[in-house]
């Protein structure tokens, strides 16, 4: 594997394929409409959201994403993963930033708790380890 395979993936590999087809504890639920993130909203009042903004396009964001993936341990914690693809739904990546009030920056983690923002990070700033210790604490 070349030293770009090893930043930014492996065409075809996925995380699941490097742990033994291990299966995460977590899935991504696509976010889609802006119909959908008043959902997630009222969600969060019952249970933890977390949305991940990507940009398909960019590497940065690409790597940030698969450090996510590899990362996360949700085992025994009850919380819920929204992906958002912002190229494809430029509207709904919009909407996040306005009724969230968190300015748009990508790649970008939200964690919602009743209805608001409790902790967001972009970039290399997005850590696992933090989001789990916010998790448990809830």
């Amino acid at each position: 594997m070349g030293f770009f395979d090893t930043i930014f993936g492996k065409k075809g590999s996925n995380s699941e394929e490097k742990e033994g087809n291990e299966k995460k504890a977590w899935a991504w639920e696509p976010l889609m409409t802006v119909e959908q993130l008043e959902d997630v909203v009222r969600e969060s009042h019952s249970v933890p959201v977390v949305i991940f903004k990507h940009s398909t396009r960019c590497g940065i964001s690409r790597m940030a994403y698969r450090n996510f993936e590899n990362d996360m341990n949700a085992n025994g914690i009850e919380v819920r993963f929204y992906y958002l693809d912002l190229l494809s739904y430029r509207e709904v990546s919009n909407a996040v930033a306005s009724r969230l009030g968190v300015a748009h920056e990508s790649p970008q983690l939200l964690l919602l708790k009743d209805a608001k923002v409790v902790y967001h990070e972009s970039h290399g700033n997005i850590s696992t380890q933090r989001l789990r210790e916010l998790l448990e604490e809830a």
